[in-house]
């Protein structure tokens, strides 16, 4: 029932100790727009948008866009990082800790392109900050110790104090509260000693939850109280509603339910004016336990399944494994057995469900860690060997002159050794990189299903109750015919977005795709395409029903994708054929697609620099083609003339 409070700020933000007052923020503004887009500009959006963070999250998201615009523009890659770092903290506020993580992970990824050390320490340590939020235990920690010896090295006791403070919850959710409280005693000193009232709070919070843990509900009690004072007094409606929903769970558990039932509704009421949808959820689920308490089980299930509503939405799992079992009492409260067993049913399966999700992501890590090690130092033993023995040629050579057919012979032997080096050097590089693209075509495609099940059960769900609610509220308004015909268009409209959005769902990951295989996906995306577009795209299948194994299906259908779309965007063809032949004994899988479109060179598909398809050269779509091509260890051949369409052949073993 504990409702955490982790630092949502990044490793680059001033975080502010008080309340902003308006006028204030009117200055920044002012001074703002009459600002010249420079970098200092770029400062200045970040600075605004941070006066709204806990008061209006979705204002300061749009001035940190801007500053993420104006970033690009004027090629001012340490804005982008700072931007990584606002951004996040207020989708944590928000519960988006999917989005928040993604957003700091490409972070990273950017310092690491760039190769600044620092970059790396600080988009690392935000990385380790969403993971905490996620409750990936072991992800975090991996992250924290790879930035702690660098923080304690530079004494940074502003941040040092956010990773104590933040890891006294990690060993919270690891069960080791002594050492929780260990760290959130470091932190919070540390924020004491750093007169930061912000960090202190959030400390405090930590620290009396790690306490309550341990069933000392009178210290726990005194920290919670403390960080409540400190919320009002800063304006943290964020913390406040945290601090609410603390001390409304030792109230219910010692038997003070009214209290606790209050403590409850302030704090959904401050989390639906800040749209924090992780501290209503909890604050619902308080309620719902009040109500069952009370015996009121018409109420207790209304609260439940508001709760459960929004911890589905938010793919908040700890919280419906709890809220499962809420229903479940609720169920033998009102003597419906049945019920009762179908909600510790789906709590059992969820929890283990979050349980094996764990094992599988700390396993697959640590193999590609083991694997990418092995091969590296596979690499370096083998040039090592060949440095050696190049030495002890040339040695050999030197003292061998009188003899000059020994020599020779020797100097022979010496570049077939090097060259058998060179080539076994060569296989395992290769591996390594195939190993490599595996790992990134599979984020891709994990990515590009979670988005795609965020967009359909997500804003498809929204759009859809929009909808609904608009028709409803249609019977019950008596509308002139002009506001009536406007009132039809916008269900238009929302029908039509509600069919873009699929449309873009199913673009990401195709449910034929999953459900019925590859050879019905592709007569989808030809259909799709006939649907859509001017160009006709047909579709043939010739062979036998042939299983295939779903990272080889879902590659070949990213391969045809790609192709379809360059025939459309940049050969402005107007005919496509997709051809797809399989058959089980000759274990072989060949695709064929041909357009009637503009054409092109074939062989600019060696030069580097990138063209758009139908022109010349070889852009980022051929690339993606080949590189996929080259995971499935297939074959691929071109052909194509200017004025004569294309066409590409693919061949793949499965």
């Amino acid at each position: 029932m504990k409702k955490l409070l982790l630092f949502l700020t990044g490793f680059l933000i001033t975080v502010c100790g008080t309340a902003q007052s308006p006028s204030k923020k009117d200055s920044l503004a002012r001074v703002l727009y009459a600002a010249k887009e420079d970098t200092g500009k770029v400062i200045l959006f970040l600075r605004v948008g941070e006066q709204f963070e806990n008061s209006d999250p979705e204002k300061a998201k749009q001035y940190y866009r801007q500053a993420l615009a104006l970033s690009k523009k004027i090629g001012y890659k340490a804005g982008e990082l700072k931007y990584a770092s606002y951004y996040s903290s207020v989708l944590n506020i928000q519960g988006l800790f999917y989005s928040s993580l993604a957003v700091n992970l490409r972070a990273l990824q950017m310092a690491k392109k760039m190769k600044d050390s620092l970059a790396i320490v600080k988009a690392s340590f935000n990385v380790a900050n969403s993971y905490t939020f996620l409750g990936k235990n072991d992800s975090t920690l991996y992250y924290y110790f790879q930035v702690l010896p660098y923080l304690e090295k530079q004494k940074d006791n502003r941040m040092l104090s956010i990773a104590y403070n933040n890891l006294q919850d990690i060993y919270r959710r690891l069960h080791q509260y002594h050492k929780g409280i260990t760290y959130g005693k470091i932190g919070v000193a540390m924020s004491r000693a750093n007169k930061d009232s912000l960090k202190l709070e959030y400390g405090l919070t930590n620290l009396g939850t790690n306490y309550a843990s341990l069933h000392l509900m009178d210290t726990a009690l005194a920290c919670y109280k403390e960080a409540f004072e400190i919320s009002k007094k800063i304006g943290d409606q964020y913390g406040e509603s945290a601090a609410w929903l603390n001390i409304a769970d030792i109230d219910y558990q010692q038997g003070r339910y009214e209290v606790a039932k209050n403590g409850y509704s302030q704090a959904l009421k401050i989390a639906r004016e800040l749209a924090l949808n992780e501290t209503a959820t909890i604050a619902l689920k308080g309620l719902a336990m009040y109500f069952l308490q009370m015996k009121n089980y018409a109420a207790a299930l209304q609260y439940a399944d508001s709760s459960l509503a929004l911890a589905a939405q938010n793919e908040n799992r700890e919280q419906r494994v709890k809220i499962y079992k809420i229903l479940s009492d609720i169920a033998y409260g009102n003597q419906d057995l049945i019920s009762a067993k179908e909600f510790d049913s789906k709590e059992d399966q969820l929890n283990d469900s979050i349980n094996n999700d764990n094992l599988s992501e700390i396993t697959t890590r640590y193999e590609k860690e083991y694997e990418t090690s092995k091969k590296e130092s596979q690499i370096k033993l083998q040039q090592v060997q060949l440095k050696q023995k190049s030495v002890l040629n040339y040695c050999l050579i030197a003292g061998a002159t009188a003899l000059l057919i020994i020599s020779l012979l020797t100097y022979r032997n010496h570049r077939h050794t090097q060259k058998l080096q060179q080539f076994k050097i060569d296989e395992l590089e290769t591996e390594r990189q195939l190993t490599a693209t595996e790992a990134v075509l599979k984020g891709e495609e994990q990515e590009r299903t979670r988005l795609a099940k965020d967009l359909h059960d997500g804003l498809g769900g929204m759009l859809s109750g929009i909808k609904f609610s608009l028709s409803n509220m249609k019977e019950n308004l008596i509308m002139t015919p002009d506001n009536a015909q406007a009132f039809e268009r916008s269900i238009d409209m929302l029908d039509s977005s509600i069919q873009e959005m699929r449309r873009v769902a199913h673009n990401m990951m195709p449910e034929m795709l999953l459900r019925y295989g590859l050879k019905v996906a592709l007569e989808e995306l030809c259909n799709e395409v006939n649907r859509s577009s001017a160009i006709y795209a047909d579709y043939q299948f010739i062979g036998t029903h042939t299983t295939i194994n779903q990272t080889i299906a879902v590659t070949v259908y990213r391969i045809v994708q790609e192709l379809v779309n360059n025939a459309i965007k940049h050969a402005h063809a107007q005919n496509v054929l997709v051809q797809l032949h399989a058959l089980e004994q000759e274990k072989l899988l060949t695709i064929t697609i041909e357009d009637d479109g503009k054409g092109f060179d074939k062989n600019l598909l060696t030069v580097s620099k990138a063209r758009p398809h139908g022109q010349a050269g070889r852009g980022m779509g051929w690339n993606n083609i080949q590189n996929r091509v080259d995971f499935l260890k297939g074959k691929i051949d071109v052909h194509s003339e200017i004025g004569k369409g294309t066409s590409v052949l693919i061949e793949i073993n499965i």
